[in-house]
């Protein structure tokens, strides 16, 4: 149905406007996000309801909204506010190890509670213990690598992609067995530079005569983000505040895996036919948020440093994000036929065979910047959609296919939801995080480099 690229651009002037108008027009921008991206959501609907008829554009949006952006931001929601009721106090200075140690404690337990919950829960002690510090913009960076994207390729709770698989067929330990090898090696050599990296600019505060560990902030009552000094805080060893809400985000890892277990059926709503499961896993998601609203103390999500922003500018741009890709995926699912079918005669030798490492750039290059799980699906069906000849003699493919879109998905701000967030939460408490374009550039000096060294070895 859509055989031009020029369906493309809205999708390329919203990604455009998250990249250039925070440099470029700052308050117009941090004001009117919103606006300008209904505007680019509306510049893709109107034309395709002048062209194919407004009851396909009212079905091409209900099947948005029900099928893709209401799940994923009730998911998001309750990660969000449940790993925000969770609070680690006691003393935890921001050296060199103690990060290291953060991230790869939270690297581990990405694929056990998500991408997103991990991030949430983990943010902000990072944050806090770093309070102190000057240079601290490579540590959250990092974490957005590592926490947010890497961390989720062992299972399919970790990240969208792998949950895909998942319901299509994917057995659920497949990603724990055969990715562990690029899991462990990616997140090796990351962890090692960030070492390195922070080790760096640890070394030259104390000679520059910034604050020292003793001065770190105790893990507690909320940082000023503006004076770089700890407020007075509670000392003692770490434990964990808000355990309400981490029964809480273990509901949300249910609600999940319900939806691959119980499927009853579907019913219409809205001229589209919705799985049971994910309305009740909608519904519980939003009783999941409420209930961690009520059961929260408000002093501990203060000390937590909790705010709504960062969700609801998520939400906002997201829900165009979603729209004005979708005309991206439909050509992409075109496949030979579609106006990319350039693209998809690469994943092909001359023989016909599938060729690995160009499933897992071009799975990869494209989860960068399109949403990672759809992409995931398209390019599982390009190598034929039969999971179980994809566990078997398509392994690599299947493999090649998930960690391009988990990994990759590291690559820019919007490639995985909880980039946005952590980027979000960040610059709320006053710390600076690069632009779109300048995040990109610290992706293409430290991960591609470490997925080339990937492809060579696995792929």
């Amino acid at each position: 149905m859509l055989a031009s690229l020029a369906w493309a651009l809205p999708f390329a002037g919203m990604l455009l406007s998250i990249a250039l108008m925070p440099l470029l027009a700052a308050p117009l921008w941090h004001h009117h996000y919103g606006k300008i991206a209904a505007g680019w959501a509306a510049l893709f609907l109107l034309p395709f309801a002048a062209f194919f008829g407004a009851g396909a554009a009212w079905h091409e949006f209900t099947h948005v909204l029900l099928g893709e952006y209401l799940p994923f931001i009730t998911l998001l929601l309750a990660l969000y506010t449940t790993g925000g009721g969770v609070l680690l106090k006691g003393r935890l200075v921001g050296t060199p190890a103690t990060n290291t140690a953060l991230l790869a404690a939270g690297t581990l337990i990405a694929s056990l509670m998500g991408t997103t919950g991990a991030s949430m829960v983990l943010i902000r002690p990072l944050l806090r213990a770093n309070a102190g510090r000057r240079r601290k913009m490579h540590s959250f960076v990092f974490f957005i690598f590592l926490v947010s994207n890497i961390g989720g390729s062992l299972t399919p709770l970790g990240d969208p992609p792998l949950y895909l698989g998942f319901l299509q067929g994917v057995a659920f330990f497949w990603p724990t067995t055969h990715l562990m090898g690029e899991f462990l090696f990616c997140a090796t050599l990351l962890l090692a530079l960030y070492w390195l990296i922070d080790s760096w600019a640890y070394a030259r505060e104390k000679r520059e005569g910034k604050p020292s560990p003793a001065a770190g902030p105790s893990i507690g009552p909320a940082t000023g983000p503006s004076t770089g000094q700890a407020e007075s805080g509670e000392a003692g060893p770490l434990r964990i505040a808000g355990w309400g809400n981490i029964g809480l985000l273990g509901l949300v890892v249910a609600g999940v895996l319900m939806q691959g277990l119980w499927q009853p059926g579907s019913i219409p709503l809205l001229g589209q036919a919705v799985g049971i499961e994910r309305l009740a896993a909608m519904a519980l998601f939003l009783l999941i948020t409420l209930a961690s609203v009520k059961l929260t103390p408000a002093a501990l999500r203060e000390a937590n440093g909790f705010t709504w922003g960062a969700i609801i500018e998520v939400a906002k741009l997201f829900a165009a994000i979603f729209l004005t890709m979708a005309p991206v995926l439909a050509m992409l699912k075109a496949g030979a036929e579609g106006p990319m079918a350039g693209l998809v005669a690469l994943t092909s030798d001359a023989a016909g065979q599938p060729i690995p490492w160009v499933y897992f750039w071009m799975s990869g290059a494209l989860s960068s910047f399109l949403d990672n799980a759809p992409t995931y699906l398209v390019f599982f069906n390009l190598a034929g959609g039969d999971a179980t000849a994809l566990m078997g003699p398509g392994a690599q493919i299947l493999a090649a296919i998930s960690c391009g879109a988990v990994f990759m998905g590291a690559n820019s701000y919007i490639g995985n939801a909880p980039n946005f967030m952590v980027k979000a939460i960040v610059e709320e408490q006053g710390v600076r995080m690069p632009g779109f374009f300048g995040y990109c550039g610290w992706a293409l000096v430290f991960l591609v480099p470490v997925f080339v060294l990937a492809t060579l070895v696995f792929f």
